[in-house]
């Protein structure tokens, strides 16, 4: 019986890690509205927002889908298409294999802040699940990161719930 149970335990927790939800990640719009819009710095920022997001969700033990920038070009009819219609991004989403697929927007209306937005939506049905946005300000790195753990825990929490981001780091006060 003990070997029945333990095999039993084992083809679960096998069944279980194969059966992580799948998310797939777009690449990032910026949507810059400042005076000085599409800075380097402003298109590097944007970059970073999808792999960051794919390491804090993978960390979580969420199964990151890739869809490759021409596919995704392919889908998009416009800046802000697959923002704008679930049912196109969730299509192509369904197509890559993904339980769920976020869209993502870096909004800058200042230099002093930028929101980093996101959709994610079901592939199933083209459902919106989460809109989620985060603030931050400034363009600083580790500012930047803090803004997509708070995307990740938001997403987490109308998904399953696994996800913990990191403590922040104790900063000398000299």
């Amino acid at each position: 019986m003990k070997t029945f149970c333990f095999l039993f335990l084992i083809a679960f927790s096998i069944s279980s890690v194969n059966a992580a939800v799948s998310i797939a990640i777009l690449d990032f719009e910026l949507n810059d509205l400042t005076l000085a819009p599409r800075t380097p710095t402003e298109i590097n920022r944007t970059a970073s927002l999808k792999p960051l997001l794919e390491e804090e969700l993978k960390s979580a033990g969420y199964r990151i889908i890739s869809i490759d920038l021409t596919t995704q070009h392919k889908a998009n009819s416009g800046f802000g298409y697959l923002f704008d219609h679930d049912d196109v991004a969730a299509e192509l989403g369904k197509t890559a294999g993904a339980d769920y697929v976020l869209v993502g927007r870096l909004h800058k209306p200042s230099f002093l802040f930028a929101y980093i937005m996101g959709h994610l939506i079901r592939t199933k049905d083209g459902q919106l699940v989460g809109n989620y946005i985060s603030e931050t300000k400034g363009g600083d790195e580790k500012l930047t990161l803090k803004g997509v753990e708070s995307i990740a825990s938001k997403i987490d929490k109308d998904l399953e719930n696994r996800y913990t981001p990191p403590p922040p780091k104790h900063i000398p006060l000299h």
